[in-house]
Order: structure tokens, then sequence, then C-alpha cells
């Protein structure tokens, strides 16, 4: 099914570094506090643990490793989103912190660019300019699909 033009859809905005980003608020479960989290051995450096979250153990992951942010520290702002897909697959994201619920029209959302993003522009749905910048909206689905964990080669 096409999305209308004029469909407004809601997005949670959060900052890596000096860049912006936006998931659909309807992913989002709840919004968390960093903390410690029980570590895996022998995953990629991103994947910070598992969390136990309402009796589900869900994995973290350090969405600022994974895009390649530079100077990474847990900060007081540093919080765990929890998203889940529509087949309610959980995953937890770290960032370094949440801004704002943006509404955007999709007539004003830009496709991303074919280079010079450091995400795999597989995980964008768009962009869009507001006061801020340029906040790129990344598809919820993707992120948490844990098939797609694997980093890129470069």
């Amino acid at each position: 099914m096409m999305a209308s033009p004029d469909q407004v859809r809601e997005y949670l905005t959060f900052s890596l570094g000096n860049e912006h980003y936006g998931v659909d608020i309807l992913r989002v479960k709840e919004i968390r506090g960093w903390e410690p989290l029980r570590e895996l051995h022998d995953v990629p450096d991103y994947v910070k643990g598992v969390l136990d979250f309402r009796g589900v153990i869900i994995p973290i992951i350090d969405l600022r490793i994974r895009f390649r942010t530079l100077n990474i520290e847990y900060l007081p702002t540093t919080v765990i989103i929890v998203l889940a897909s529509e087949e309610n697959q959980m995953m937890g994201i770290v960032v370094d912190a949440v801004s704002d619920v943006l509404s955007v029209k999709n007539s004003v959302m830009k496709p991303p660019p074919e280079l010079g993003s450091r995400i795999n522009t597989d995980y964008v749905l768009g962009m869009v300019s507001e006061e801020q910048g340029m906040v790129m909206l990344v598809d919820a689905e993707k992120l948490v699909d844990t098939d797609r964990l694997e980093v890129p080669e470069q």
C-alpha cells in the first residue's frame, strides 16, 4: 500500500554525536536511562549485552558504535530506547540523548543520499530538514531485525 503524500507520521528523534535521527514513535515501547547490562561474550562490539524487559530478555545495541559515531561516552543523557517490530521482536538501542517528537508529512521527506552516510542506507526511510539540521529517519523494523546485525564491510 502506497503512503499518501499528506499522511503525517510521528518520529521520536534522538542524537548520536552531532547527528540527529528519528524512529517511528509507534515502534517505541519505552525509554530507559542507561543501566548496567548482562554482557555477552563473542559478540560484535556494538552488542552491549542483554536486558530483562518486563520478563523478556532483549539484546541491546549501541547505535553509536554500530553507526561509527566518534567520542562515545555514557553520560546522564545516554538512554536505551526499546523498540518492537510488527512481529513483536524487540531490541534496545543505546543513543546519546532523546530530543523530541517530530511530526513529518510524507511529502516533505527526502530520499537518503547515495554517498557520504555513515549508516547503511538500507536502514534509512528518508531525511527531513528541521531547525536542528537534517534528521535521518531510520526504519525500526530493519533496526530490530537481528539478521541485519552484521557490520557491512567497508
